[in-house]
């Protein structure tokens, strides 16, 4: 017996979907500003001369990489309430679901794009470090100045990348029963009796999105045409 499609539960959804997708946005915007910011303090601090920065920088990666990412989401839905209700004497009803999938993305990501920004670094002639030092600059300010954004330009395509794969990835939040896009998705499809129907469409939005920003980090790839 064939399946009796009906997508008539879709157009009057739109509104809460709208706010689910605006969850997943933010929880992907945040993750991806903290990311790299925090990243960028790893990559700098494995490369370092110091060994204790070196150390703590590798044990970090390390373990965020060794461990899935919906692990790590529950230990911060775990922890982050109870700590921030501590530390701020929130009420225990506040909800902190939102709070705990952005810290707990953002420093998940943070070690992904550590290593992006580590190879980009890397990938920067060490002459360019040398003629800094030899102009008058620190380390840190040669870093800062010349090494890292030469190396930001290189990684754009990488860091686009890793963004369409922490979007995709936001949908696992349903494990803090936030209502992302994906959890709103299936919420209406469950209550309506029409979970094909919704999962399929909120499968169409995402590859919408993530082709279009594919498409935006082919377009980047591409060597520009000197005139």
């Amino acid at each position: 017996m064939a399946y009796d499609f009906d997508w008539s539960s879709i157009p009057g959804s739109l509104p809460f979907l709208a706010q689910g997708l605006w969850v997943s946005l933010e929880i992907t915007l945040v993750a991806l500003v903290v990311g790299m910011v925090w990243g960028t303090l790893l990559a700098v601090m494995r490369l370092s001369p110091l060994v204790p920065l070196r150390w703590f920088a590798t044990g970090y990666i390390n373990l965020f990489r060794s461990v899935p990412l919906v692990m790590v989401l529950l230990w911060f839905f775990l922890i982050v309430p109870q700590l921030f209700t501590q530390l701020f004497n929130l009420s225990p009803a506040t909800d902190l679901r939102l709070t705990s999938a952005m810290v707990g993305f953002a420093l998940f990501e943070s070690a992904y794009y550590a290593e992006i920004i580590r190879a980009g670094i890397q990938s920067v002639p060490k002459g360019q470090l040398a003629a800094a030092t030899a102009l008058g600059l620190s380390r840190m300010q040669a870093m800062r100045l010349v090494i890292l954004p030469q190396a930001l330009r290189n990684m754009v395509p990488l860091l686009l990348t890793q963004a369409i794969v922490l979007f995709q990835d936001t949908s696992l939040v349903y494990v803090s029963a936030l209502a992302d896009f994906f959890g709103s998705a299936y919420k209406v499809g469950d209550r309506d009796g029409r979970l094909v129907e919704m999962l399929l469409f909120a499968g169409a939005v995402y590859f919408v999105l993530c082709f279009a920003l594919s498409r935006l980090v082919q377009a980047l790839q591409k060597p520009k045409v000197q005139h």
